[in-house]
């Protein structure tokens, strides 16, 4: 019989809902059957691409023995992680705090009013590597609770001081001056820490880290320094020729677990490749190289294709998984690759993607670029265009060959910030290589969020099969608000424009804490829970609080309200040390800096993305990385919207597409020239 999990939406939780554990889902539910049979709450955090979180659930939840145990000593509740990221972030402060580490799939153990007394990982079903059985610990969890009381209740008190303490911290820096010093620090500490041989930060396990490339590109345009342009260029080129990079059907898996970029771990994550997709195409502005153009098209084609519901939205998440094998979907046998290609073209593929009999991972072979498309070219006496016809006719093949295998579970949950980042990605490239397809994706994704993901003016979190739920998180408003600035720029359509100021004020209103001049997760008409979140550290996403900042100085710059720039620079303010000293998770928080403490070029253009000339603008605009800078635009004058100066009195020039740039409370004449816009963008 199922659990009560069948009625939930998370496709996390449906997992398990033909668990023998009598799992709740958190809710008033769970914590009023704790508190009635006075038995401890063991909350079990996962997320679905977890692939430790899948062999917990083989070993332990679907063991009839120990699921007995839990049923008969706790009261036991499943969490997705992605869809719950305050209860998420809330026990993991804990477990940190309890175990020195933390990580998923987690384990904590609350009292019947939630508050945590003890906290791990993954257990084993036995005693394992030093580790103890899950079985011995939920027995020692439920006798300490029974026999000693008060040990337990002393230990919360103390938890949740902690707890609060790093909450509400406000970082010692926050009286201390924003300056470019900042930046200067942070670049130098990336440099200490960085993999000069094969990129990256560390040295193994590898993650991606898109936000202090983004950090790094954006130092280069400031300073012009090298060495900032080498790191992530030296980064940008391993990752797209490694295992971490899906060779075959495009988009990264989450990290490579090695220090080369070989061996990945295999899920894919929406967010990652929304934030590698910008990171690789603003090096293209940069830099022109061809591959940055190539990995965006690629990652976008396998989100477009792999990624994306009927009704505009983009999935969470693919496993790591298929046929309860790690990475089985994605690697090859060399005799695989033969009977898809024929011999002639599979030595040639077999070469270039470094395939051996012997292979790179459990005898098998994740592909990665192992010699030089151009070196390649020449030992086939082929030029370089006919080995690329010939590279992309057996990928193609290749893909085919691989789509008839078992796929990896799709997590089909639509949620509202990281469609924020992909609506964000889409609209980017569309602006920047011209592509009318991927500004569609972008405007009917962001059609789609605000259709289905706004109810009674409230932002909501996650959706899935029509049913649209939980109040949406600050990361909600943030990212989505990011997504709908950019897609206005490639649409210049005045409602995506709207809803950004309007989900802005939403936003500063719902979650802004002025006593310690940072931002709250969740809003104030959240339920309650035992500590109110504060994350202030990006992480494998922004978080909350540094793309709040981000959009509120751009918002504010649009709008000229002061407010909104002063919540955004003071939160800055409360990270400062933490962006000088520990600048890889401070990535966006430095990107916003860096806004900060430039003096934001704004542009307008007055016409009709597809009319010729306003195109020619458009791409003038957009030829180079420009990211402090705001653009608005409208078809005409009678499109301005009120409350936004940058907008009024702006009109055509004889009647042609007109752009209008300002800069240091400046304004330059306006120019219907492309050749003309472009030279008054590069002063």
């Amino acid at each position: 019989m199922p659990n009560r999990l069948i009625n939930e939406t998370s496709p996390y939780l449906l997992q398990h809902a033909h668990n023998p554990v009598d799992w709740y889902p958190w809710g008033d539910e769970a914590l009023a059957r704790a508190k009635a049979l006075d038995k401890p709450i063991l909350l079990s955090v996962g997320y679905s691409a977890c692939h430790w979180c899948h062999v917990m659930e083989r070993e332990s939840f679907e063991n009839a023995e120990i699921a007995a145990m839990m049923n008969e000593r706790f009261v036991s509740v499943k969490v997705d992680r992605e869809e719950r990221p305050d209860i998420d972030s809330i026990y993991m402060t804990a477990v940190q705090m309890i175990a020195g580490h933390g990580g998923w799939p987690m384990t904590v153990f609350l009292t019947p009013d939630g508050k945590p007394y003890y906290g791990g990982t993954y257990f084993p079903p036995e005693d394992r590597g030093g580790m103890p059985s899950f079985p011995r610990v939920l027995t020692a969890m439920s006798e300490v609770y029974r026999n000693n009381r008060g040990d337990v209740l002393q230990s919360v008190e103390q938890i949740l001081e902690r707890m609060n303490q790093a909450s509400n911290l406000t970082a010692d820096g926050a009286v201390e001056p924003l300056t470019a010093d900042v930046l200067r620090q942070a670049v130098a500490r990336i440099a200490d820490d960085f993999d000069d041989r094969h990129g990256g930060i560390g040295m193994q396990p590898k993650f991606p880290q898109p936000m202090t490339y983004e950090f790094l590109l954006r130092y280069y345009l400031r300073t012009e320094d090298a060495d900032a342009l080498e790191m992530a260029e030296l980064t940008l080129q391993r990752m797209a020729l490694g295992g971490i990079y899906d060779q075959i059907g495009g988009g990264f898996h989450r990290y490579s677990t090695d220090a080369f970029w070989l061996v990945p771990h295999f899920e894919k994550m929406l967010y990652d490749n929304a934030l590698l997709a910008r990171l690789y195409l603003h090096a293209y502005q940069i830099t022109d190289n061809p591959l940055y153009r190539r990995i965006v098209e690629e990652t976008l084609a396998y989100v477009s294709r792999e990624m994306t519901s009927p009704e505009g939205g983009f999935y969470s998440a693919q496993d790591a998984d298929s046929e309860g094998v790690e990475g089985k979907f994605f690697v090859w046998l060399p005799h695989e690759i033969g009977a898809a290609l024929g011999d002639a073209d599979a030595e040639a593929i077999c070469r270039y993607y470094g395939v051996t009999a012997h292979g790179n991972f459990e005898g098998r072979n994740i592909l990665r670029v192992a010699m030089s498309a151009a070196n390649l070219a020449r030992e086939s006496d082929m030029d370089a265009a006919e080995f690329d016809a010939l590279l992309q006719r057996c990928k193609a093949k290749l893909l085919e060959v691989r789509n008839q295998r078992v796929a990896p579970n799709l997590d089909d949950k639509i949620l509202t910030a990281w469609n924020g980042l992909m609506m964000r990605a889409f609209a980017d490239a569309a602006a920047v290589l011209g592509r009318s397809d991927y500004a569609a994706a972008a405007e009917r994704n962001a059609r789609f969020v605000c259709d289905a993901l706004i109810r009674d003016g409230r932002l909501l979190r996650t959706y899935k099969d029509g049913n649209a739920k939980l109040n949406g998180y600050l990361e909600d408003y943030a990212f989505l608000i990011d997504g709908l600035l950019a897609l206005h720029e490639v649409t210049l359509n005045p409602e995506w424009l709207e809803r950004a100021i309007a989900l802005g004020n939403d936003m500063a209103r719902l979650f802004w804490d002025e006593a310690t001049g940072q931002f709250f997760d969740t809003g104030d008409d959240h339920e309650a829970l035992v500590v109110r979140p504060k994350d202030i550290m990006d992480n494998a996403i922004p978080c909350g609080g540094s793309m709040a900042a981000d959009v509120l100085l751009r918002l504010a710059v649009i709008t000229g309200d002061a407010e909104l720039q002063r919540r955004a620079a003071t939160a800055l303010r409360s990270v400062r040390n933490l962006m000088a000293r520990f600048p890889t998770a401070a990535g966006h928080w430095l990107g916003a800096l860096d806004f900060y403490l430039s003096k934001p070029k704004e542009v307008v253009i007055v016409g009709t993305p597809g009319d010729a000339a306003a195109d020619a603008l458009l791409r003038a605009a957009n030829r180079h990385y420009t990211p402090n800078r705001v653009m608005l635009g409208m078809t005409d004058a009678d499109d301005a919207i009120d409350g936004v100066p940058l907008l009024a009195n702006r009109g055509k020039i004889d009647g042609l597409p007109t752009a209008y740039v300002c800069e240091n409370y400046v304004c330059r004449l306006p120019v219907a020239d492309a050749d003309a816009l472009a030279r008054q963008l590069a002063l």
